[in-house]
């Protein structure tokens, strides 16, 4: 990751339209890739393609549970008893955790069983623990797709088996996933577990591997989700990240595994390769310092309220210019969290983004007597 000096103007690469991914493709009927940070879409095919989200369905589930753990109203310590309708996913050729009928299995390993083994036994099981049975906990689950703008999704279960009413697109696992990452950090990890032991009822314990192909191969990858249906074939949601820096991948309608694991890898180090993440600016940091006309400081610090960050491509060098504007000196009393002036982010001389740049303290009006001292100084000399 490259930080640039806001101090002076900013010159780097820039492709308004990524036209870079013009020559490259991947093997997927459907596919996604983007820049974490900065948000900007780096590839796209037929990214709002209806589709079955097979298994990548359980990042909600997961997510659902999250809010409810976080909000107090769930613990991972809480247990809940497997019905006959979880038990029976763990008998018919499903990926399972293998729970048995009566067992009380405690949030924290239905999550792992969900997470790790990708157990639809499981999450039938923390479905109706939450939410008393399947279709409910799915309400809750289409209700925060809903919330967080993934605008083209319908859950049907916890666990994304064949239901034809279970339907997203690639773009709207890539919100969720995003989601995920950015507000549950420590969660999250779960998704980078190799493998969950279950302490099975009736049996040896049960060891499974982590159905991600790309998280053994050791190149930043730390989650997030297979999935496979056989009218959708494999999918994966996929995250990686590298020296500061995060790419997310969505694909679906792989034809086989091997082109799931291949592909999906391809995507993730085209981005790294084709591509800088810049930071322009740290939320609720100075940025910048202004002159302040007859106040008790002579500069006051401005910052943006969110991190800026551009993506860029490496082969193709535009002129990016950041800039400061304002109507300088500013003039005291200076008010916290006042708008000051402008972060302007333009390209070949146009403005593609204007942020707004806050007051980061108070600054206090000079009396009447020093006021006057500086306005002569001001008038002999030209100093502010």
């Amino acid at each position: 990751m490259i930080k640039l000096n806001l101090l002076a103007v900013l010159t780097a690469i820039l492709s308004l339209t990524f036209n870079a991914n013009a020559a490259f493709d991947i093997k997927a009927r459907t596919a996604i890739l983007q820049d974490y940070l900065s948000g900007e879409i780096l590839y796209e095919k037929d990214a709002d393609k209806s589709i079955y989200p097979a298994s990548m369905t359980k990042i909600m589930t997961a997510i659902v549970a999250f809010e409810l753990i976080r909000s107090g109203d769930l613990d991972m310590d809480d247990k809940f008893m497997v019905s006959e309708n979880a038990w029976r996913l763990s008998s018919a050729g499903y990926s399972s955790m293998f729970i048995m009928v009566g067992d009380e299995v405690s949030v924290e390993n239905l999550l792992r069983g969900i997470i790790v083994a990708s157990g639809n036994d499981a999450c039938v099981a923390l479905a109706e623990g939450i939410a008393g049975t399947e279709q409910d906990f799915a309400l809750l689950m289409t209700a925060k797709a809903n919330e967080i703008g993934m605008e083209n999704t319908n859950f049907a279960n916890a666990s994304g088996i064949n239901n034809t009413e279970n339907n997203s697109t690639v773009r709207d696992i890539m919100i969720m996933s995003r989601y995920l990452i950015k507000n549950y950090p420590d969660e999250y990890k779960y998704f980078s577990e190799k493998e969950f032991t279950w302490d099975r009822t009736g049996g040896e314990p049960i060891t499974q591997g982590n159905r991600n192909p790309l998280l053994y191969k050791n190149f930043g990858v730390d989650g997030i989700k297979t999935g496979y249906l056989a009218v959708e074939k494999y999918s994966l949601a996929s995250s990686l990240y590298v020296n500061g820096r995060r790419l997310i991948a969505v694909g679906s309608g792989f034809d086989t595994k091997k082109d799931r694991s291949k592909e999906s890898a391809k995507l993730l180090r085209w981005g790294l390769s084709k591509f800088d993440l810049i930071e322009i600016a740290k939320a609720n940091s100075v940025v910048e310092t202004l002159d302040v006309w007859l106040g008790k400081k002579d500069l006051v610090g401005v910052y943006t309220k969110e991190d800026i960050y551009k993506t860029i491509p490496k082969a193709r060098k535009k002129h990016l210019k950041v800039s400061i504007n304002y109507n300088g000196p500013v003039q005291a009393p200076i008010i916290k969290d006042e708008v000051l002036g402008k972060l302007t982010v333009s390209y070949k001389g146009k403005m593609i983004e204007e942020y707004d740049l806050l007051a980061f303290e108070n600054i206090k009006k000079l009396n009447l007597f020093s006021r006057l001292i500086r306005s002569v100084n001001f008038l002999i000399w030209g100093d502010v």
